[in-house]
């Protein structure tokens, strides 16, 4: 069951910095409420009306889409602190993906009808709501852009640099990635077959690009990997899973 959540600005997470300042946030707290979603359930599906928009406040959520032979490919992952959700111009409009929790998670639900008024009452409000857009679609360019342009394996050495950025940690060896990723899990990020990505890391730790330490994956020559990808240095707020 659903309920009110009360403000709490400890929730305030550093990824929303970029976007929204305390007192903005503080406002979307106001009209915000709690819902908990366990581990591997659909928190939309694609088609449902977009009538919402979801703040991460515990766990993880990835944005996922099939092809028409079923193949499932994500397309996004979000942490605590994210938002997630479509805002389209135009009424009646339904979501063009599924989001699906990847680990028992919190929620917190906005409805659509409340955040218009809200933005009609706080101008700030609504021009820090633009950038908050404009970001999200960046990061979509930036997907599209790695599998277009670069094939597959300019596509898995760019969601191996986005991994480090969100899940990454420095140590003598390299960056370790703390989640474990599976291959099949990298496949479902760049849309190709596990055994493709079984060769493409085969060949990258060939050339020391990487490593694995106790199922982890460790980038040991990030240049490497930016240099196969055409790394662009994107703030990290842009380059993400």
């Amino acid at each position: 069951m659903a309920d009110r959540h009360e403000p709490n600005h400890q929730m305030y997470a550093v990824r929303n910095t970029f976007c929204f300042s305390e007192t903005s946030f503080a406002a979307l707290e106001q009209i915000m409420y709690k819902t908990e979603v366990p581990e591997d359930s659909h928190v939309f599906w694609e088609g449902d009306p977009d009538d919402k928009l979801y703040y991460v406040m515990e766990g993880q959520v990835k944005l996922i889409k099939h092809n028409s032979e079923g193949k499932e490919y994500v397309f996004s992952q979000y942490q605590n602190g994210d938002f997630l959700g479509q805002f389209d111009p135009y009424a009646h409009s339904v979501h063009s993906s599924s989001a699906k929790t990847v680990v028992d998670s919190v929620l917190g639900v906005i409805q659509k009808k409340d955040l218009e008024v809200l933005l009609w009452q706080h101008g700030d409000l609504a021009i820090e709501f633009m950038k908050w857009m404009g970001l999200a679609h960046r990061l979509t360019q930036t997907k599209l852009r790695d599998l277009m342009l670069y094939g597959k394996q300019g596509a898995l050495c760019s969601t191996l640099i986005r991994l480090a950025n969100t899940f990454g940690r420095e140590t003598d060896q390299g960056i370790i990635i703390s989640d474990k990723i599976t291959n099949t899990d990298l496949a479902d990020y760049i849309g190709a077959a596990r055994e493709s990505v079984n060769r493409m890391l085969g060949e990258l730790r060939k050339q020391q690009a990487i490593s694995f330490e106790n199922g982890h994956i460790v980038i040991t020559n990030l240049d490497y990997l930016q240099s196969i990808c055409h790394c662009e240095k994107c703030p990290k707020e842009i380059c993400r899973i």
